[in-house]
């Protein structure tokens, strides 16, 4: 059985580390717990250890997640993979926070659909920080055009950034994404969120700032095939 409680504690203590090594507080950084593909009831140990933000990436595995632990009203959810136009109300409509938002097309509809809900829908903009052709996100050069059009939405709030740099970068690539991040902060005061950094990278993203690392096989072990 996957001790998921002492797991979380370890993650934490490792966070914690990296904060000291980097001269930050460990409370600048947010465990995102990566749960896709996991049932619930790994989802309700974590929970039961303390803790509440959430990461999924498959849309009907994951609203049936939500739904199932509706009662617990202050889990944070967070969608963080590649988002399908056909898929955008489910997102709204159950999630708090999105990740993964590449394209004004994609962040209109959640926009749109987002209109029923008391809250305007927490957003990060990806990026493609390495800039390789198989993997998703804008590139630096289009991220101002998406930023001007995204910003004009009333129902979803524009938090941050997100990366998911190529295995093995080198620091450069999460510096670069610190820099950016830094530079818009100027002119979109609402931005505060770096998401960036797994376990393999946790010490370069919190470095260089990162708000959010999304953690998910050091918690629930490895993830099963979809």
């Amino acid at each position: 059985m996957i001790a998921i409680k002492d797991n979380i504690a370890e993650v934490e203590l490792q966070i914690s580390s990296a904060c000291q090594q980097a001269g930050r507080s460990a409370t600048d950084v947010t465990l995102l717990a990566v749960s896709k593909t996991k049932p619930v009831e790994m989802i309700e140990q974590a929970y039961n250890a303390g803790q509440r933000t959430f990461g999924e990436s498959y849309v009907q595995e994951a609203v049936d997640k939500i739904t199932v632990l509706q009662n617990k009203p202050d889990i944070s959810w967070h969608f963080i993979g590649p988002i399908q136009s056909n898929k955008t109300k489910l997102i709204a409509n159950h999630f708090s926070w999105v990740h993964s938002i590449d394209r004004a097309k994609i962040a209109k509809r959640l926009n749109d659909h987002r209109s029923d809900q008391d809250t305007p829908l927490n957003i990060c903009l990806q990026v493609n920080i390495s800039g390789e052709e198989s993997k998703s996100g804008v590139l630096i050069a289009e991220l101002p055009s998406l930023l001007n059009e995204v910003s004009q939405y009333q129902n979803l709030t524009i938090r941050g950034l997100m990366a998911i740099p190529e295995k093995n970068a080198p620091d450069a690539s999460f510096t670069a994404m610190q820099t950016l991040f830094k530079r818009l902060q100027k002119q979109y005061p609402s931005l505060d969120t770096l998401s960036m950094g797994m376990s393999a990278d946790l010490q370069p993203a919190i470095n260089a700032g990162s708000t959010i690392v999304r953690i998910g096989s050091a918690i629930f072990g490895a993830r099963a095939q979809k």
